[in-house]
């Protein structure tokens, strides 16, 4: 199918926006705000001069490609303690279950979530006439490192707020070849 629509800054916005609303909604009975002020919050992405970004709190960090006729990669950075109630509403288990399960529980969970959000998203740049296809999720979790996009890669990040945490979205984005 050809493309339908342009992807531009409003579209992934949007199509983020819809994938997180969805997905806290739907699985843990949650709804995020979008936040407008990433920059001015230094327990979420601290941008540098160059574009980089550093994480200086603990997170647990889902990321999926996508790869096709739009390539990309999504990162969720989620805090600690917010993964961890993603992961105890998922699974419906208490503080004392969730720590006697393990964090490799909290990492099953949130890769699941960061499964479904991404491909929430993927199936709204399909729907625009973007084939692609999801690669498989992977996790990480640190409290001081930092990501740079390569190149000419644009990038787009994007906050949410829910329980009192900051989810951050992180999106490089590559349409056609």
């Amino acid at each position: 199918m050809p493309a339908t629509q342009e992807i531009t800054e409003t579209v992934i916005r949007e199509n983020m926006n819809r994938a997180v609303s969805h997905v806290f909604k739907t699985m843990l009975s949650r709804m995020p705000a979008v936040s407008t002020a990433l920059e001015q919050n230094a327990d979420a992405l601290t941008p540098a001069s160059n574009g980089t970004r550093h994480v200086f709190q603990l997170h647990v960090i889902g990321t999926v490609g996508f790869i096709g006729e739009a390539n990309g990669l999504i990162y969720l950075y989620i805090p600690l303690p917010l993964a961890r109630l993603c992961a105890r509403n998922l699974l419906g288990m208490t503080e004392r279950e969730l720590d006697e399960a393990g964090e490799e529980t909290v990492n099953d969970a949130i890769g699941e979530l960061t499964n479904i959000m991404i491909g929430s998203f993927k199936s709204g740049l399909c729907d625009a006439g973007y084939a692609c296809m999801l690669t498989m999720p992977s996790l990480l979790r640190g409290d001081n490192f930092c990501s740079e996009s390569g190149g000419s890669i644009p990038r787009h990040v994007y906050a949410f707020e829910c329980a009192g945490h900051r989810l951050v979205a992180e999106i490089l984005l590559k349409i056609g070849d």
